[in-house]
């Protein structure tokens, strides 16, 4: 499909495969040199365009020319190709960084149902530990009770028995019957649009792209929109995670209307019939109101351009309860649809999930692990309390 006839107001450039190669065409010139685009993956979607001239927007795709197409080059070594972690391993790796990050409220666990009658200083202890891994003093103080109750019940004594409970009932207390699937199918032939949001420093960009990867690795074709037009590096760096992962990204100059970014995008991959849209926005103070208001007008932009589907709120899970007051303050400007909780390893408590699915009725998606490009999982919350506990 011919993409840049679909959106003849954004100029088009392709970055050819690792070589470094710009294949930039003036349209202002008139030659009839048409798109020519497969829509079988992203990895080959975007191998030709031409560019318009004097434009503030412009599309970067990834392209993976061969050496025969580009004159003066020498064949490539040959390197391992890139494959995405699966969900198992993600999930596996997700239970391995919480036990390692969480050692503390593991090791309460452990020291109160260690088998026989429990001390009252030690439900104390698990409820002081609760509140400081950032549950919140009226969550904390439910699942102490919930828990006491639990074990009465039962007349469970053994330390296994005991521990069986105790993970029991945290995972109906994490799991909360949310839905946590991300809405990412094409409806109405039109693709899936997701904003991400949330303030400066929660690795919101960072994210865009490692979800981009997990997408593609479910062989869905994305397409990414750079709506970040204040932070000089951030279309840079989505750019680059474009590159990676081949997928093609949507910019504007720096200081434009990112609105504008998020329409040209959300059309972009109508046209061009990919599968998802994903649109990085700006990170904001959420104290600040006039930032906060333009927000809410590129969601009202972009819902008009071909609906939304998600609204992913991302958190730094190292905030703790401040992160609380973030998601309450977004949630009044968008539909926050679901939490991506980011540095959920090293210093991070974990007691947010239950806290902010409480107060917010809001699920929990998605976590992210660490920096490598395959560090973001689906959240379960079996694997999360089995890390918690272990």
């Amino acid at each position: 499909m011919d993409l840049s006839s679909a959106v003849p107001e954004i100029a088009i450039v392709i970055v050819a495969g690792g070589l470094g190669f710009l294949a930039l065409r003036n349209s202002s010139s008139k030659q009839t040199n048409p798109v020519t685009t497969e829509t079988r993956s992203n990895a080959s979607k975007y191998q030709s365009s031409k560019v318009v001239s004097d434009t503030t927007s412009s599309v970067v795709a990834p392209a993976h020319s061969t050496e025969s197409e580009i004159s003066g080059t020498s064949p490539s070594p040959k390197v391992a190709e890139d494959v995405p972690e699966s969900l198992a391993q993600r999930s596996g790796k997700l239970r391995d960084r919480l036990g390692r990050s969480q050692g503390s409220l593991g090791q309460v666990f452990r020291q109160v149902f260690t088998g026989g009658a429990i001390a009252e200083s030690a439900w104390q202890d698990l409820e002081d530990t609760l509140i400081v891994s950032d549950l919140g003093v009226l969550a904390a103080s439910d699942v102490v009770t919930t828990l006491r109750a639990a074990v009465k019940k039962s007349g469970a004594v053994n330390a296994d028995e005991l521990h069986t409970i105790a993970k029991s009932e945290l995972i109906k207390l994490v799991d909360g019957g949310f839905d946590r699937s991300l809405n990412t199918k094409r409806q109405n032939d039109r693709p899936a649009v997701v904003l991400t949001v949330g303030v400066n420093g929660t690795g919101k960009t960072t994210t865009t792209g490692k979800l981009a990867r997990l997408l593609t690795a479910e062989d869905k074709d994305v397409l990414m929109g750079a709506a970040d037009t204040f932070r000089a590096a951030a279309a840079e760096q989505l750019i680059t995670w474009g590159e990676r992962v081949g997928v093609p990204v949507v910019r504007g100059a720096e200081g434009s209307d990112p609105a504008s970014v998020a329409f040209e995008a959300v059309t972009a991959g109508t046209e061009a019939e990919v599968d998802v849209v994903l649109i990085d926005t700006a990170g904001r103070l959420h104290t600040k109101q006039g930032l906060m208001d333009e927000l809410g007008k590129v969601y009202r932009v972009a819902s008009k351009a071909g609906g939304v589907a998600e609204v992913l709120l991302v958190i730094d899970a190292t905030t703790g309860q401040n992160g609380l007051m973030q998601a309450k303050v977004f949630s009044e400007v968008v539909p926050v649809s679901g939490v991506v909780l980011s540095k959920l390893d090293g210093t991070a408590k974990g007691g947010i999930v239950v806290a902010i699915q409480s107060e917010l009725g809001v699920p929990v998606k998605l976590v992210g692990l660490g920096e490598g490009p395959d560090d973001l999982a689906p959240f379960d919350p079996t694997d999360f309390v089995t890390g918690l506990l272990s």
